[in-house]
């Protein structure tokens, strides 16, 4: 499942390039799981939207829509009838296909006077764990699993494909009793004091692996930058959060940080089907010094990597040099 620095890859690529760009109109897939908004619903909200930004919040990419108050979108959802496969699933864009699903036909952008009324909403998607937000010409080739595609006015589509369909889309109307929008439970890693984040993991007894993956805490964090950050600080994973000391949690909130922005320079961790907005893969896979490493030797003293299962998850460590 992409984590933190996978999306916030992702949303930066998709803001530098789309953002200022109008929804068309938009078509989505027949099938529902990825739906959290009804159909309706999201086109409502999607067609003939500016693209205002487009950012990271947690693990979700957040669309800030704006569009004229004057304007009531007339939309009908168009639902796939196509029966015959889209073709092979491939990274990236292809060759058109002819039975690639028609879209909703709209009568073009509305006027963005600057005297008028902004009606403001927001597009979120969750990208589950094969999600893809992919941008690339109408003629490309619609891969099997595309959920959503959305014409914009630039003549480009902003495609989501989605094999395993553990990936959400949902819409929001910003209005009076949600003026902020959605907003991650937990707090945000990148942003948070090392005070507040010190309190996070005082008095629980829950692994310190587990502390650091529950989104209620800490918004983003996920296995693989769990497991890279306590190697970093030097801190087993079963150890109870309520057992480290104010040295221990100091050294993991800087461990967790740099690790963080050393992913997101690095366009994050391609260990199984992510790539960003232009179907390109991260890099950090290559610096790991713990994830995924088991039985390899540690890069610091030469000691097989263990692999354990906490919660359910599996975890990664040094037994020499995490104590």
């Amino acid at each position: 499942m992409p984590e933190l620095p996978e999306v916030e890859t992702i949303a930066r690529g998709l803001d530098k390039r789309i953002a200022g760009d109008i929804i068309e109109s938009v078509w989505l897939g027949e099938k529902p799981e990825p739906l959290k908004s009804s159909p309706q619903e999201i086109a409502s909200v999607l067609e003939r939207s500016l693209i205002v930004r487009v950012r990271r919040v947690g693990k979700h990419i957040v669309f800030d829509l704006e569009k004229s108050g004057t304007h009531v979108s007339k939309t009908r959802t168009h639902v796939s009838k196509t029966t015959r496969p889209f073709g092979k699933l491939r990274a990236g864009y292809g060759a058109p296909r002819r039975d690639a699903p028609t879209r909703t036909k709209t009568s073009g952008a509305p006027g963005l006077a600057g005297s008028e009324t902004r009606e403001r909403a927001q597009w979120i998607v969750h990208l589950g764990m094969t999600g893809q937000l992919l941008i690339g010409p109408p003629e490309a080739e619609m891969l099997k699993h595309t959920h959503a595609v959305l014409k914009l006015k630039s003549g480009r589509e902003l495609r989501f494909v989605d094999f395993r369909r553990f990936g959400r889309l949902a819409v929001v109307r910003i209005g009076t009793e949600q003026e902020t929008g959605f907003n991650a439970p937990g707090a945000e890693p990148l942003d948070i004091q090392i005070e507040d984040f010190i309190l996070l993991f005082h008095g629980r007894k829950t692994p310190i692996k587990s502390a650091l993956l529950n989104q209620k805490l800490l918004s983003g964090v996920g296995n693989i930058y769990a497991d890279e950050s306590l190697f970093r600080a030097k801190i087993r994973p079963r150890r109870r959060a309520a057992s480290l000391t104010t040295a221990e949690l100091r050294k993991l909130y800087k461990g967790l940080r740099d690790v963080l922005h050393q992913a997101i320079k690095l366009g994050g961790s391609s260990v199984s089907d992510y790539v960003d907005a232009e179907g390109r893969e991260g890099f950090f896979q290559l610096k790991h010094r713990a994830y995924g490493r088991e039985g390899k030797p540690c890069l610091v003293c030469g000691t097989p990597i263990k692999r354990v299962i906490i919660a359910g998850r599996s975890s990664h460590y040094c037994p020499h040099c995490q104590k």
